[in-house]
C-alpha cells in the first residue's frame, strides 16, 4: 500500500480547482502519469509518499498484539503530515480521505497537531477536494511503478506484470495469479499480503492444515500446571508424597516424550 500527501500554498487553493485533479481511480493510467508530471514540474507543489510493503502490513495485522489496518493508516497519514512540517512547511489546513469513522479520525489528528487551524476528514475526499485528488494520483502512480518493477525475493522470474493484474480482488487477472502462485505449504510469495481476507480464505480452503500449539494454550484462561521458578529449587517438596504431579504439555504427549531427571 502507498500513502501520499500533497501540499500547496494557501494562495493556490482556488487555482488547483482547475488543474484536472480527480479521484485517481476514475483516471486512466496515461492520464494519471500526465498529471503526475505536471505536479512534478510545478515548483509551488510538493508531495511525499510512504510505501508499506505486504510484509509490513501482514506482520502488523497478524502479530500477537494486532495492529489493524485502520490504526496503521492513521499513523502513516500523521507521519506524512509530520514530515511536511519537519521540512519547514507551516500547515494551516488539512484535508484527508477517511479510514474508519471521520469524527474519531479528525479528533486523533487534532490532538497530535493542535497548531493546524482547519482539519477536514471526509468520506470520498479524493473526489471532493482537489488537493486530496493530487495526493491520490501521486500514490497511485508510485504504487503502479513499484508493482511493475517488483523484485521477487523468492527468485521467481517467470511472472510478468500483466500476469498479476492490479492487485484488487475484483480483478480477474489478480484472481488467476493467486491461483497459479499458490503453494499448499508456504502459501504465496511475499508480494501477496497474507492478512488479506481473500488470501486467508484460500489458505484455509486449500492449504495444508496446521495445528498451532500456542493458539490452543492462549485459549486457556487458567495457569494451572505452570511451574514457578521457585519449583526448580524445591526438590525435597517435589519428591515428597504430597507433591502434585506436574501436567505435561500436549506437545510432548503427542510425540511420546517425557521429562527425565538425569542422563546416563
Amino acid at each position: 500500500m502507498v500513502y501520499s500527501v500533497a501540499f500547496v500554498p494557501i494562495s493556490m487553493k482556488e487555482k488547483i480547482q482547475d488543474m484536472e485533479f480527480a479521484d485517481s481511480k476514475t483516471l486512466t493510467e496515461e492520464k494519471r502519469s500526465e498529471i503526475f508530471d505536471k505536479i512534478n514540474v510545478d515548483t509551488r507543489m510538493g508531495w511525499i509518499t510512504e510505501i508499506l510493503s505486504p510484509v509490513t502490513i501482514s506482520n502488523s495485522m497478524l502479530r500477537r498484539s494486532k495492529y489493524n489496518l485502520n490504526a496503521l493508516s492513521h499513523d502513516t497519514a500523521m507521519a506524512l503530515i509530520s514530515k511536511v512540517i519537519e521540512n519547514g512547511f507551516g500547515i494551516k489546513e488539512v484535508y484527508i480521505d477517511t479510514v474508519g469513522v471521520p469524527e474519531k479520525y479528525k479528533a486523533k489528528i487534532a490532538e497530535k497537531f493542535p497548531q493546524i487551524s482547519k482539519i477536514t476528514v471526509a468520506k470520498k475526499a479524493d473526489s471532493l477536494y482537489p488537493i486530496v485528488s493530487a495526493a491520490s494520483i501521486c500514490a497511485k502512480v508510485i504504487r503502479d511503478t513499484v508493482v511493475s518493477k517488483w523484485n521477487f525475493v523468492e527468485n521467481i522470474t517467470n511472472i510478468k506484470e500483466t500476469e498479476y493484474g492490479s492487485g484488487y480482488p475484483s480483478d480477474p487477472v489478480t484472481k488467476d495469479f493467486l491461483k497459479t502462485s499458490f503453494d499448499k505449504v508456504f502459501g504465496f510469495p511475499t508480494f501477496v499480503r497474507f492478512s488479506w481476507s481473500t488470501v486467508t480464505l484460500i489458505l484455509d480452503e486449500k492449504g495444508v492444515e496446521c495445528e498451532w500449539e500456542e493458539d490452543n494454550e492462549e485459549k486457556k484462561p487458567e495457569s494451572k500446571g505452570c511451574r514457578s521458578i521457585l519449583d526448580f529449587y524445591q526438590t525435597k517438596r517435589e519428591n515428597s508424597p504430597k507433591a502434585k504431579k506436574q501436567k505435561t504439555h500436549s506437545f510432548f504427549n503427542d510425540r511420546c516424550l517425557q521429562r527425565i531427571d538425569s542422563l546416563l
